[in-house]
């Protein structure tokens, strides 16, 4: 089961994580991290232009924000759950990570600005933000005709309440990719934003659209659809498969471009996570490359693929363990309005890597 996250280890996690250190915003030194909006934009001072704005006068959008980089940190830390590396939170580990241009970091920073854009789109269509509401469809080309039996000459048009994506992804640029300084550029920048970009299409990109029918005796004369964001989930799963393809890049002469490395690879499309240096193993425990290592971590024993005991435990080996614990059982609803539960003993074999 994953921990809930510290307001201490979220903070850390924003201190490493944007390019120009949004610091000013969600971190006092010496202090945790304030979730409050109104803290958080007391600290407005290290800001400047339209992030500082907006910190001022929409402090409610900051707030969704900071929902969408903790809804980012747990799908990160779902998806490298059977993993060497499994986005651990511990402060000094995962700042020493997010300080190197590697794959995992091209993951967390692509998970968290997607994570921003879900949040802010989201609290858009359920109307706990002024700013914004449900998707304008007036200009939008009318959906393509349904396909299927029963379905021709049925009548379409936009209606319900769509995503506005859009307004999403626009919050998510503008306070992850907080601005250089006029001039200055390099390749951590260039990956950094090249990241935090596929994470927002990894949301805008896959919009689906939803329908409802309209007519008398259910008959389906008319329907109205509108857009509606990819599950989250689903955004993390698209998102790991472009981390196992990820491109490794070197700096162009230029200072503004990014070259693939190796022969006869092509270029990354702005979907593909990109990184410049090797990950550790993470095998053995080491605070200069943010490892834990995976000594005492469980593993599967008949798995063959990156869960199992032979990867996941560097060939050292494991133990069998047998725990027992409690859990409800036999759960039964009485009127009104109680579930009353049973406590069964489970017994559970484990392996834990030596």
């Amino acid at each position: 089961r994953m921990l809930p996250l510290s307001r201490t280890q979220l903070a850390l996690f924003f201190i490493l994580l944007c390019p120009v250190n949004i610091i000013g915003l969600w971190w006092a030194v010496g202090s945790p991290l304030v979730m409050d909006p109104n803290s958080i934009c007391r600290k407005t001072k290290r800001l400047a232009g339209r992030q500082a704005e907006l910190c001022q006068t929409q402090p409610e959008i900051v707030n969704e924000v900071a929902k969408g980089a903790k809804l980012g940190v747990r799908e990160c830390q779902y998806q490298f759950r059977f993993r060497r590396w499994n986005c651990t939170s511990q402060n000094k580990y995962f700042g020493k990570i997010l300080q190197q241009d590697i794959r995992e970091t091209a993951f967390v920073y692509a998970i968290t600005a997607a994570g921003v854009t879900h949040t802010v789109t989201q609290a858009c269509s359920m109307g706990d933000l002024l700013q914004c509401g449900c998707e304008a469809t007036r200009s939008r080309a009318p959906p393509l005709p349904a396909a299927g039996v029963g379905m021709e000459g049925v009548k379409w048009e936009w209606g319900g309440c769509g995503d506005d994506v859009e307004f999403g992804y626009e919050k998510s640029k503008q306070f992850m990719d907080a601005k250089r300084k006029k001039g200055k550029s390099d390749i951590r920048t260039l990956i950094d934003l090249h990241n935090n970009e596929a994470g927002r299409l990894a949301v805008k990109n896959y919009m689906r659209t939803e329908c409802k029918c309209h007519g008398l005796s259910g008959s389906c004369t008319l329907r109205t659809c509108w857009k509606k964001m990819p599950h989250f989930r689903e955004v993390g799963d698209r998102l790991l498969e472009r981390f196992n393809g990820a491109f490794k890049v070197m700096g162009g002469n230029d200072g503004k471009t990014l070259i693939p490395v190796g022969q006869n690879i092509k270029p990354p499309d702005k979907q593909d996570l990109i990184y410049s240096a090797e990950s550790p193993d993470f095998c053995l425990p080491n605070r200069k490359t943010g490892s834990l290592g995976t000594r005492g971590r469980m593993c599967n024993s008949t798995a063959m693929d990156v869960s199992g005991c032979d990867l996941l435990c560097c060939e050292r080996g494991y133990r069998d363990e047998t725990v027992v614990f409690e859990e409800n059982c036999l759960c039964r609803f009485h009127w009104c309005c109680v579930v009353q539960c049973k406590k069964c003993s489970v017994r559970k074999e484990l392996s834990l890597c030596f």
